[in-house]
């Protein structure tokens, strides 16, 4: 019996083990991914955590089915839209907003995404808000691709749609952030 729960503590151990390297070799894809979905660093620090959480519940049931970076991702994506579904849901629901008029006006996010140099920061944060105005399948695959750096069938992998799908949001989403960019400059370049 005692030989028993020597091979189950070991068994544990390793699964910690496990474990926690996936969260030293992950956790920077992770953070960046959801900071560049919620652009805000406080978010995407609670965001990693809970998918890290996630990844622990659930590291039992995955079935390789995928490559774990691709399961990750997915987990990461999902937990970030639904972070800003809730966010959206809080202030649409305020009592303040009701009862003073709030007005809705988006403002320029304000964050330090890790691909960003310095001087390039007021482009990126207008960047960053054109790329919040693309429909959500359309700006995941955006951000996927051009700040994850994953290829079209990785990023349809991650959104399990077919690779033709995945260049044509890739199509799309250019095209539409070329269009909200050009207004943008011309309404403050004139």
């Amino acid at each position: 019996m005692k030989g028993q729960q020597t091979g189950i503590d070991s068994i544990e151990q390793n699964n910690k083990l496990s474990f926690a390297a996936i969260v030293q070799t992950r956790q920077r894809m992770v953070y960046n991914t959801a900071l560049g979905i919620v652009q805000n660093e406080g978010d995407a620090e609670d965001i990693t955590q809970e998918v890290f959480l996630k990844v622990y519940e659930k590291l039992d049931s995955f079935r390789h089915e995928a490559n774990l970076s691709t399961w990750i991702y997915r987990i990461t994506v999902t937990t970030s839209l639904d972070f800003e579904k809730q966010k959206k849901r809080q202030k649409r629901g305020g009592l303040l907003k009701r009862v003073f008029g709030a007005d809705d006006a988006v403002e320029v996010p304000h964050f330090e995404h890790p691909g960003v140099v310095l001087d390039k920061k007021e482009d990126a944060a207008i960047l960053f808000k054109a790329i919040n105005k693309l429909p959500e399948n359309q700006r995941i695959a955006f951000l996927l691709h051009r700040t994850e750096g994953l290829t079209n069938n990785e990023v349809a992998k991650v959104l399990k749609i077919s690779l033709q799908a995945a260049e044509s949001l890739q199509v799309r989403a250019k095209a539409n952030l070329k269009n909200l960019l050009q207004e943008y400059y011309k309404k403050h370049y004139k």
